[in-house]
């Protein structure tokens, strides 16, 4: 998510294409070769297009719930919610077989699309299916801190995120938060007991980042909070 597309030679994105089906699991195997390729196209343009009839037929066939696409190495999952395509979300998500915790090729998983999507409904059905919350890296928590979205912040929390979690090089959410200027989001964190003195790999506070990005009022509600605390 927090890196741009790239663009891949064909005969690289046929690669990524062909390790996608192999991905998709034993199933496949019932599928004529023949059809392989077709039914693979079918059924990412249904999830595109948010045909659940399409998708529910192909997986009665036996194709695999799982399965990759090339671009970004979304599964269907994650594809349908990046498209919006909430019909064949729920059809995907009641799959047997559907692994939650797939990731993008940047390590983004369905939890982690959602919360950036602002996709309240989605989150709640994934984690009423027990999706992770808390992974190394990157966080559910860190992309709904960096949009600015409360309520689903409040869902995580309440699934026991780990507020303080790092990033690779060592944001936390609240970071994350100040810097895009969300004040209610660094109110909640702040009120749910989240460290405003940490420090990522730049020696960036949260207060640093809001600064940063001339946004005043949560450098001086930081500050003011922090003084309180006795922390500053």
């Amino acid at each position: 998510m927090m890196s741009n597309m790239k663009k891949y030679p064909f005969f690289d994105v046929a690669r990524r294409r062909s390790i996608g089906i192999v991905c998709a699991g034993i199933g496949m195997l019932s599928f004529p070769a023949a059809t392989l390729a077709g039914s693979y196209d079918d059924f990412f343009k249904a999830v595109k297009l948010d045909d659940a009839a399409v998708v529910a037929a192909l997986l009665r066939r036996g194709l695999g719930s799982n399965l990759i696409e090339g671009e970004r190495g979304d599964t269907g999952l994650i594809l349908a919610l990046r498209e919006g395509s909430m019909k064949v979300f729920q059809v995907l998500l009641d799959a047997p077989d559907i692994n939650l915790e797939a990731q993008t090729r940047n390590g983004d998983t369905a939890l982690m699309i959602a919360a950036y999507k602002r996709n309240k409904p989605a989150v709640e059905a994934l984690l009423a299916k027990d999706a992770q919350v808390n992974r190394p890296g990157w966080t559910a928590l860190h992309y709904a801190a960096a949009i600015g979205d409360n309520a689903i912040a409040q869902l995580l929390l309440d699934k026991y995120a780990y507020i303080d979690a790092e990033s690779p090089n060592k944001t936390t959410p609240m970071m994350m938060a100040a810097g895009a200027g969300h004040i209610l989001m660094v109110k909640l964190l702040l009120d749910e007991g989240a460290d405003a003195t940490l420090k990522n790999d730049q020696g960036l506070t949260a207060i640093d980042f809001a600064r940063k990005h001339e946004f005043q009022d949560i450098v001086d509600g930081l500050t003011y909070r922090l003084k309180k605390a006795g922390k500053l």
